[in-house]
């Protein structure tokens, strides 16, 4: 097996029994960056000095006995909306080309704070604004299990460098299945935590409401241990929370006997495609047959998901991106005549296609006029959600469903309909509106090599019950292709 195959807490034991160093390990995973980046184009910026320079400073550490944490020494990937000190965060936009932060996001900071080194940041949809990667400044992320085919997004550029192997574990942010969907294409493990579980300070907000940061990393064991290292109440961030136990690790149980999971009867009809469907359903069948209880219910409110998130995002993103107006930071245009015509031109030739459609659907919904009718119309329709999921949750300990209705699409098929890219997170965005937490973990494989994944929902907080059950079927399905 050779290095960059390795977990990254199977990489983080070997480091800390002296078999390999955390400049080894980078230069692993630089040497991979090299051989894959031109095709898979899922970094905006490798940092190679610097993180080179980082990783013989943490090897250090980890000899004098200062750092003991399972990541330490390991290399890591960061989504391009997490702010990095010193490190240009572009969010993939041209409005953001030459913007380095002041200062680094909590999330990253506990990770560095671990051990782990950064590699550099990650491509992703403009403004995390999109579902294939494709609205980036810079380029589109191709699948490394097919680069005919999209990796997903918004978090396609961190998911897509774990699936080729180019970092061991990436961050990314999850606001409607950024996270999830990614992933689920890609063929890798992600986890959505409950809203407020780890801190947005220095998250480049897109819908302050929906965003979450989560990890992404090659199994389950991997994103419980990089969860527990990140989560965390944090006084930067009034919207983070004072929860209790945080130690996901321990949730690395193989045994479901008892669990009661439910499958949503909505989630499986029209619009599914057959193979997503049965290997899903075979998923179900393996945990039934370690001893969980799966039963069919009615979620209801289905059909009202996609619109009512739109609606929130959009409102939400039109105000959130008010701030990038050429004036303090950022892309300013050259040729104007008085201020105004600065800001509409800077904002013109700095936003893309897709973030000013959202941009302009929002400020729609919000104005005078459409407020009552459509945004506060959809803060109802959103409790009714929740409502729906409190139910839920009264007989079932977490919700099995698709993560999407179909595998990666082809490049520059979604953005020919961008009604039915939206369509496409019909089965995460409830998640976010009710602030649930959720994993996706691969569970077959599809025509043209392409990854399916599944999606385990839980109530608020529950995680572990998630990862218990995310970890035991893992496990299954392994023991079975060795078999």
């Amino acid at each position: 097996m050779g290095l960059t195959e390795l977990t990254a807490v199977e990489l983080g034991e070997k480091i800390k029994k002296g078999e390999v160093t955390a400049v080894e390990a980078m230069q692993a995973v630089l040497a991979r960056i090299k051989e894959k980046e031109e095709v898979i184009n899922a970094y905006v910026t490798v940092d190679e000095a610097d993180a080179l320079k980082r990783a013989e400073e943490v090897q250090k550490r980890i000899e004098a006995g200062e750092l003991t944490h399972p990541l330490a020494g390991v290399p890591v990937a960061i989504k391009d909306n997490l702010c990095t000190k010193g490190m240009k965060t572009t969010c993939s936009s041209k409005i953001l080309e030459n913007f380095i932060p002041v200062y680094t996001a909590t999330a990253v900071e506990k990770l560095t704070e671990a051990g782990a080194v950064i590699i550099g940041k990650t491509n992703m949809d403009e403004f995390a604004m999109g579902s294939t990667t494709e609205t980036s400044a810079y380029g589109v992320t191709r699948n490394p299990r097919n680069t005919d085919y999209v990796p997903g997004g918004s978090s396609g550029g961190s998911c897509a460098a774990v699936a080729a192997e180019e970092c061991f574990f990436a961050l990314g942010s999850d606001t409607g299945g950024s996270i999830r969907q990614p992933s689920a294409y890609c063929g890798v493990t992600g986890i959505k935590p409950t809203y407020g579980t780890v801190s947005r300070y220095g998250l480049v907000a897109y819908g302050s409401s929906l965003d979450q940061i989560g990890p992404i990393g090659k199994d389950v064991r991997d994103c419980a241990v990089i969860l527990e290292t990140i989560a965390g109440h944090d006084k930067k961030d009034s919207t983070s929370v004072k929860r209790g136990e945080a130690d996901f690790s321990k949730a690395l149980i193989h045994d479901v006997a008892g669990m009661k999971i439910g499958i949503p009867r909505d989630y499986f009809g029209e619009g599914l495609d057959k193979e997503v469907k049965e290997s899903v359903l075979a998923a179900a069948e393996l945990l039934k047959q370690c001893g969980a209880v799966v039963e069919e219910f009615d979620l209801s409110l289905v059909e009202y998901v996609i619109p009512a998130y739109y609606v929130i995002a959009s409102a939400e993103a039109s105000s959130n991106l008010e701030r990038f107006d050429g004036v303090k930071y950022g892309y300013r245009t050259k040729e104007f005549d008085g201020l105004h015509d600065m800001y509409k031109k800077s904002r013109s030739e700095g936003f893309g296609k897709e973030v000013k459609r959202r941009i302009m659907l929002g400020s729609f919904v919000l104005s005078s006029g459409y407020y009552e009718a459509y945004y506060l119309k959809t803060l109802r329709t959103k409790a009714l959600i929740k409502k729906a999921f409190d139910k839920a949750f009264k007989s079932y300990d977490m919700i099995l469903s698709p993560v999407a209705p179909t595998t990666a699409p082809k490049l520059g098929e979604s953005l020919k309909d961008p009604l039915k890219m939206y369509l496409g997170d019909i089965y995460t965005v409830s998640v976010n509106l009710a602030g649930l937490p959720a994993v996706s973990l691969p569970c077959g494989v599809g025509k043209n090599n392409l990854p399916i994944g599944l999606q385990l929902i839980g109530n608020a907080f529950e995680e572990k019950k998630l990862i218990q059950a995310a970890y035991t079927l893992e496990q299954t399905l392994k023991r079975q292709e060795v078999e």
